[in-house]
């Protein structure tokens, strides 16, 4: 790689080379023939730094890469990928409740380190995402309408920024730049290698997983989104409408509650009485047990995710047009299916100022996450089908909800994406970025554009 590997300590691969596959596979197979000239899975920061710099010296593009989740395939590209898994280590000063982790760490150790101090952080559903993928978008747990965002937990991060510099940001430290971290996406600024966050003391829980029969759709979805409209913070819950092969439609609600079964089921109890469902699992478990309750797995084939916001529950024609779209779906091989999920959020997550964070849906009430996957034996046909479905159905309840979108369900389809991820918080994240990388190295499709001419208020 004309000198790289003379000027790191960490490995560089290319293709053919054992582990290359692997270091740069994308989560999400719709990208897999996405392949890049070469992997550095780095050992330090300063492995980043040097990597930066020679990157630009040789004019190649550089594509941060921790978990590599990224929905539309952002963490892997044609140029360099900084595999960043060998940044992991974690140190807990239990004393202060801080915790700190390296850019590349994965959820499931995060977690097994809060585990021993009895400490939590709001964290992802997959041991397998990466950290910082899901800080820098801003990143949303079942207990986020308690605890808060991802984001609202971190206190430092050190990043490398484009001209190879590295900078230690806080509230008090580089303050613009720990802004844009709070929710301003992955890769727009820099790479970072390091986050500190607040963690805070656990609670006992309970969790559910109910499913009822299709025929019960529209009241159930009706009067589960009253239910999470009037709930407490302490209470959050992932309403579904799916459906996968052939054959019928399912609805469901899976949750967490920082409190008792007890009061679990009476705040369940309007849906369980407007329709008596299939199952009904509504037990007290501790904290981690709950964590590993609502463990989420796919099966790795290729999907598409678009989203949508609300501010309160969808009306009747919002949830016909759910329903008619679960029936009509194309279908494919794929055993994940496609459907709606509406996710609750509110609570603390809406108590923080749009202003005081990159992150904006300081005013919802439910993510609607609408998908559709398929197989990599099914036809073109079916592809198209299905990516024909979701972009109608993305349409139609663009008639219901606002066109707010949350930049961790990446949508390579927005059009209108500066304001879809960031609403009023984009031109000043314009700012940040022509400050710390005006001729725009750190690129990739939705990246924050350094020439935008917009200013902020």
């Amino acid at each position: 790689m004309k000198g790289l590997e003379r000027l790191v300590y960490g490995r560089v691969r290319v293709v053919g080379d054992d582990g290359f596959d692997t270091a740069t596979r994308p989560f999400n197979k719709r990208y897999a023939d996405v392949r890049p000239t070469a992997v550095l899975s780095v050992r330090s920061a300063d492995d980043v730094a040097r990597a930066i710099t020679w990157a630009r010296e040789e004019n190649m593009s550089i594509v941060a890469r921790g978990g590599g989740h990224s929905y539309a395939g952002h963490s892997v590209g044609t140029g360099l990928v900084l595999d960043l898994r060998g940044l992991d280590d974690i140190r807990v000063d239990a004393a202060n409740g801080l915790i700190t982790v390296g850019g590349g760490t994965r959820n499931g150790a995060i977690y097994a380190a809060l585990e021993r101090h009895d400490l939590a952080v709001p964290l992802g559903n997959s041991n397998e995402v990466g950290i910082g993928g899901l800080v820098l978008g801003g990143g949303v747990a079942a207990v986020s309408r308690s605890f808060g965002l991802t984001s609202d937990a971190l206190v430092e991060t050190e990043i490398v920024l484009a001209d190879g510099t590295t900078r230690v940001c806080s509230a008090t430290e580089n303050a613009d730049l720990f802004w844009a971290c709070r929710g301003g996406g992955g890769g727009n600024f820099g790479v970072n290698t390091s986050f500190t966050f607040q963690a805070r003391a656990t609670a006992p829980s309970s969790t559910c997983l109910l499913l009822w029969s299709w025929q019960h759709a529209r009241e159930v979805l009706a009067v589960m989104q009253e239910v999470m409209a009037q709930a407490p913070d302490e209470f959050a819950a992932r309403i579904g409408a799916s459906r996968a092969g052939d054959g019928e439609g399912v609805v469901s609600v899976i949750g967490q509650h920082l409190g008792p079964a007890t009061e679990l089921r009476e705040l369940l109890a309007p849906a369980i009485a407007v329709a008596t469902p299939e199952r009904a699992d509504i037990a007290d478990r501790s904290y981690w047990e709950a964590k590993d309750y609502l463990h989420h797995e796919t099966s790795g084939d290729p999907f598409a995710v678009r989203t949508r916001c609300t501010p309160k529950p969808l009306g009747d024609n919002g949830v016909e047009s759910i329903v008619a779209a679960i029936d009509r779906w194309p279908g494919s091989a794929n055993p994940d299916g496609a459907g709606v999920a509406l996710f609750t959020w509110g609570g603390a997550i809406n108590r923080i100022p749009v202003a005081d964070t990159a992150f904006p849906h300081r005013d919802t009430l439910f993510l609607i996450s609408m998908d559709t996957s398929w197989s990599t034996t099914d036809p073109a046909q079916s592809v198209w089908s299905n990516l024909e479905w979701l972009d109608g159905l993305h349409e139609d309840m663009g008639q219901h909800a606002t066109d707010a979108s949350y930049v961790n369900f990446t949508d390579p389809a927005l059009t209108d994406w500066q304001s879809a991820y960031y609403g009023p918080n984009y031109p000043r994240l314009a700012q940040i970025k022509r400050r710390h990388d005006p001729d725009q190295f750190f690129h990739f499709p939705q990246a924050i554009n350094a020439t935008s001419k917009e200013t902020s208020a």
